[in-house]
């Protein structure tokens, strides 16, 4: 189901005729006809700028219908450009009997506002929660805009400490690569935090929240939906983008193998096509992670550097993942900084 139509509306008719009659008595006569051809040309005006102001609006965020009540949204498999207006990470939304749970909000405040427009097409009912994955820019500077809902903005218990943290780096990287396309967005810190598991209710539709030891990060939530068997893994899960080690190689290994005994219906992975079959995905995922940690722990064990590290492991897996020249080196360096130490 794609939901990715404008919602840009054409000045009407009468509004056009409005403005150029108005603004056409009024310069053509000012002395004849006076107060009434200025109040009539000021409103014709106010009127076009307030049909300019609604054509200029984001549109809504394009939508899958996943399972029923189940929407999200396919990103770009990139970096965050100016292109891709920060749009690299999928987002989406769970709609219950009273109301509704945003599972991460996109990279900027424009992103999230066009995502809040996605689910007023689709449902009236209040945004009580939105859910945050876990702490990258990506997932988060779109919450504010949905402040004016009044929701618990939910993540794992140590998002918080994460996010202020890298605050000021995460603001100057995103105006750095987007410019004014991240005008007004920052960084909106849960209400609400998950330690171990926790059960959201929409009205008939429970969802468990689950924190994970660090792998992708140290504050990585998974979201499940019982009613559709739907796993939101956020960035637990890679599909042919390249998985990105910002906490521990050996942990997320351990999560994979946890993650698979959950055996979903449906996965919606944190990048990558939306519902993939998901224990092939899975499985990609951690024969590079194991085959990351392996290599290594060989490079250690045989004495060479980091810099050799780099410069050896995994050359094989270049032509397997979107975005490797991006992120694998970097893949390298965070697990020869974790394994060095090793027992």
């Amino acid at each position: 189901m794609n939901l990715a139509r404008s919602t840009t509306l054409a000045p009407g008719r009468e509004a056009a005729i409005a403005l150029m009659y108005g603004v056409s008595a009024f310069i053509a006569s000012p002395v004849r006809v006076g107060i009434e051809a200025f109040s009539f040309a000021w409103h014709a005006l106010l009127l076009f700028a307030l049909l300019v102001a609604h054509t200029r609006a984001e549109p809504p965020l394009s939508m899958q219908q996943i399972a029923p009540g189940e929407y999200a949204h396919r990103a770009h498999d990139d970096i965050a450009t100016r292109a891709n207006k920060g749009d690299i990470a999928n987002v989406g939304f769970i709609v219950g009997t009273r109301c509704v749970a945003v599972i991460d909000t996109g990279g900027t405040l424009a992103e999230g506002r066009a995502l809040r427009q996605a689910v007023r097409q689709i449902t009236p009912l209040p945004v009580c929660h939105v859910i945050n994955t876990h702490m990258h820019p990506d997932h988060i500077f779109g919450n504010a805009a949905f402040v004016d809902d009044h929701p618990q903005f939910v993540g794992s218990v140590k998002l918080a400490q994460a996010e202020a943290s890298r605050a000021e780096n995460y603001l100057r990287a995103l105006n750095r690569e987007l410019g004014g396309i991240a005008e007004g967005s920052e960084i909106i810190g849960p209400t609400q935090t998950v330690d171990g598991t926790a059960t959201l209710d929409l009205g008939d539709r429970p969802l468990t929240l689950r924190t994970w030891q660090t792998a992708h990060t140290n504050n990585d939530l998974t979201v499940y939906d019982e009613k559709s068997g739907t796993l939101w893994t956020g960035d637990l899960l890679f599909v042919r983008c390249i998985p990105v080690v910002d906490g521990s190689v050996v942990g997320w290994l351990d999560d994979i193998a946890r993650i698979k005994q959950m055996n979903p219906r449906h996965v919606v992975p944190g990048h990558g096509p939306l519902d993939p079959p998901w224990q092939q995905s899975l499985e990609a995922e951690e024969q590079y992670l194991a085959e990351l940690a392996r290599d290594v722990r060989e490079a250690i064990k045989r004495g060479a550097t980091i810099q050799q590290a780099v410069d050896t492991v995994g050359l094989d897996q270049r032509d397997k993942w979107l975005l490797y020249e991006v992120y694998h080196r970097r893949n390298v360096t965070a697990a020869y900084a974790e394994l060095e130490w090793e027992q």
